[in-house]
């Protein structure tokens, strides 16, 4: 039985990557190759560990225009790309395809789109997918077919996230991921959400009225049985929340079920040796197979 489909946020990876190992790591270039070296060890791993049918890592633009459109603050606090990291990104997915996975660039949309437009082919086929990401909006992909990886802090480990632990951790299903978003706001992507209301009241909202869309029907023209601060927040706001649930939404991106494919190891190492990670090339050509890395 093949195993799940292996989706990468790719900018997430790199970005951790980038921050948890120090950049005086470097290649044949004299460049930093931290970034690069951290993303492909922990890829390495995670597919030591679930066997994935296939490996597709994504790309995607920083901000998609039509979310900056819907909400200008959206990533306007992220600093710009370190010069250092922004160089290894673009050697990664050439590192990337030597170990045989699939590279995909979502153009002006992100890569968030990408994982969600995979993952939705893979269920429909019958397949089971990982999304590796840190972004909590993709937990409105988390079905009985589709689950995140969640690497752990400070350790190389990780958990499988799947519907039992979107409600434990949100109080909601992961079908109301953006609708909990829009309300409670995601200070990751610069969206505020609804003033005052915090994550144990948006959960609570939302339970009991369903959607926000619901939510906001049920506040209009009466209190919706809602403390008199919280309907006022809900109708002074509520266009502004509707575009942040609009942003947290993914948009739908044309992809193609990919084939099965294994991890190359001696392309892995051929294009690491290349690049200066001789420590890396070494444990790749010594290994038989990615149980013996």
């Amino acid at each position: 039985m093949p195993g799940p489909l292996l989706v990468v946020d790719a900018p997430f990876l790199l970005y951790r990557s980038f921050f948890a190992l120090p950049d005086s790591i470097r290649g044949s270039d004299g460049q930093p190759v931290n970034a690069l070296l951290g993303a492909t060890n922990n890829l390495l791993r995670i597919a030591a560990d679930v066997s994935p049918r296939a490996v597709v890592v994504c790309f995607g633009a920083e901000q998609a225009p039509y979310r900056v459109e819907l909400y200008a603050g959206y990533h306007a606090h992220r600093p710009p790309m370190p010069d250092a990291l922004a160089h290894q990104w673009a050697q990664a997915p050439d590192l990337f395809r030597a170990f045989g996975w699939y590279v995909e660039d979502a153009a002006e949309l992100e890569a968030d789109d990408l994982l969600g437009a995979h993952a939705e082919l893979e269920s429909s086929a019958g397949g089971e997918t990982l999304l590796l990401t840190g972004d909590r909006d993709m937990y409105q992909c988390v079905t009985d077919r589709t689950h995140v990886l969640y690497l752990k802090q400070g350790t190389s480990g990780f958990e499988r996230v799947g519907p039992d632990e979107v409600e434990r951790r949100y109080g909601i299903p992961p079908t109301l991921v953006p609708d909990f978003i829009a309300l409670r706001g995601d200070p990751s992507d610069g969206i505020p959400g609804a003033p005052g209301i915090g994550e144990k009241t948006a959960a609570t909202l939302l339970r009991r009225h369903g959607t926000l869309e619901d939510l906001l029907a049920a506040t209009a023209e009466r209190d919706g049985g809602e403390r008199p601060r919280i309907v006022f927040t809900l109708r002074e706001h509520a266009d502004a929340l509707r575009a942040y649930r609009d942003i947290a939404l993914l948009r739908p991106v044309p992809v193609s079920r990919p084939a099965d494919a294994a991890t190359d190891l001696a392309g892995g190492a051929a294009a690491a040796s290349a690049l200066g990670m001789g420590n890396l090339a070494g444990r790749l050509e010594a290994a038989g197979s990615l149980a013996d890395l």
